[in-house]
């Protein structure tokens, strides 16, 4: 197994990159392409001693897609930018799967055109893990299609389904649609249609559907899966990312305002890390772009070396699990035309 990283991609590159590249041979014994300026890589290499480290090797790129380019146009300007080499790579068979920290935009744009959506598969969707104190739920879509149609949902359902079981462990993943309200009649028109295509395949046995969900569910263990357009998705993320940096700064003030309080924190400061670490998007690695013909994971643009290492990890495991064989072995089940005849 080869895993290829944009190491010029996310705020903190390539040095994070190259550091998370270093732990990642060396603990996981995994093999990885480094895509950059060969005389930095190998600069950064020598700071942590792995010039010689037989699981990393590198491949040249002159250029760097940043986050000024235009993410639909970035991979086609710069044909030598490190993304660009990494997803022609991929595509090319010269690695198993693509880490990159850098433009959400341009990533999914490039995997799309150039290492291509599995054959039937309408939008590749972002799918985050987020925390609810057991596997996680699994957000599909997070904002990678601001406007969908009910298809776009429906396979977002089977795709989510697919990537819960084979690399989240859960046999038979729960899918919920998310919604105003959890009455089966709530929504607008993409919902209802929606809500109706998914209790389908449910009773087909195809999917496990458990009905709508609203946003205060996410945490209470109902699903396993979240379906949801791109902008209602993105809402929710980045509402969940607030709220948890208000309530550990919130939690901080408390802990630190009076002497007793701070002894109070000694003794709970164990399990005040172990909270916050399962919070930590470092901890989680990155987010698969799912749809995609072969595993393509994106990094958070602040990754630092713990990141980087936890999305290489995933990588190889999105590999190993086969997600996107998965998910093409049963696409005719995952189009509007078949979801019409199972009526």
């Amino acid at each position: 197994m080869k895993i290829i990283l944009d190491a010029m991609g996310g705020d903190n590159a390539p040095q994070a990159v190259v550091a998370g590249a270093v732990k990642a041979a060396r603990e996981l014994g995994t093999d990885l392409v480094l895509v950059g300026p060969e005389d930095r890589l190998r600069q950064c290499l020598a700071e942590h001693g792995a010039e010689n480290e037989e699981h990393i090797a590198l491949h040249a790129a002159s250029q760097v897609i940043t986050m000024e380019d235009e993410a639909s146009m970035a991979w086609r300007r710069k044909k030598d930018a490190s993304m660009t080499v990494a997803l022609n790579m991929l595509r090319d068979g010269e690695g198993d799967a693509v880490v990159s920290a850098g433009s959400t935009g341009a990533l999914l744009s490039g995997a799309t055109l150039v290492v291509r959506r599995v054959r039937g598969i309408r939008r590749a969707a972002l799918g985050p893990v987020l925390p609810n104190g057991g596997k996680g739920v699994l957000l599909m879509d997070c904002g990678a299609n601001v406007e969908c149609s009910p298809e776009y949902l429906l396979q977002f359902a089977y795709m989510g389904s697919f990537y819960a079981q084979r690399m989240m462990g859960i046999d038979s993943p729960r899918v919920a649609l998310l919604n105003v309200g959890a009455e089966d009649t709530k929504g607008g028109e993409l919902q209802k249609q929606t809500f109706a295509l998914l209790r389908q395949a449910d009773e087909a046995g195809r999917i496990r559907f458990v009905g709508n969900a609203e946003g205060s569910d996410l945490f209470t263990g109902k699903m396993d899966v979240l379906v949801a357009d791109g902008f209602a998705g993105n809402v929710m993320l980045k509402t969940v990312e607030g709220a948890a940096k208000f309530m550990f700064g919130q939690l901080k003030g408390v802990m630190y305002s009076s002497t007793k309080n701070k002894l109070a924190a000694l003794v709970i400061k164990k399990d005040l890390y172990g909270m916050k670490a399962m919070l930590d998007p470092s901890e989680v690695g990155g987010t698969a772009l799912l749809g995609i013909s072969k595993p393509v994971i994106k990094a958070h643009g602040s990754s630092d070396e713990r990141a980087i290492f936890n999305a290489i990890r995933q990588a190889a495991a999105c590999v190993e699990a086969d997600v996107a064989g998965a998910i093409e072995a049963n696409i005719e089940y995952m189009t509007l035309d078949r979801a019409k005849e199972d009526t």
